[in-house]
């Protein structure tokens, strides 16, 4: 018998604020399922919607893979409500909410994804 386990998989989502050198602690986050490579499943659909904790990253289900298919999703980060909160009202944040589209076909393998931002600019790729 094989008792050896698929991993899980999941999407994490890990925000840091670059400028002021910290985890952006409060930051909305949202991971939307766009479409699903199986035309049965209903899309789109919020996944996961939630403050960044103290560490920067979201604490979801998610994460550990529950709730991911493969599919087209959409990770968004509500970069300019933060700043206006973290830095005050007269914060005037070039960006707003940032969006990132990618495909997972791989449900088994995890998918981190490191947001760094400044009022002018992030920088989003897929690690490890």
């Amino acid at each position: 018998m094989n008792t050896t386990l698929t991993p899980a998989g999941g999407i994490s989502l890990h925000a840091v604020d670059v400028a002021r050198g910290v985890p952006a602690q409060g930051l909305r986050a949202e991971l939307w399922l766009l479409s699903a490579a199986d035309p049965a499943a209903a899309a789109p659909r919020c996944i996961a919607d939630g403050a960044v904790g103290p560490n920067g990253q979201l604490d979801h289900p998610c994460v550990r893979g529950e709730g991911i298919v493969p599919g087209i999703y959409e990770a968004r980060f509500h970069v300019g409500a933060h700043l206006r909160e973290a830095v005050g009202p007269e914060a005037s944040p070039f960006l707003d909410v940032v969006p990132f589209r990618f495909r997972l076909t791989e449900v088994a393998q995890h998918v981190h994804l490191p947001f760094k931002f400044t009022p002018w600019g992030y920088s989003l790729f897929r690690g490890v």
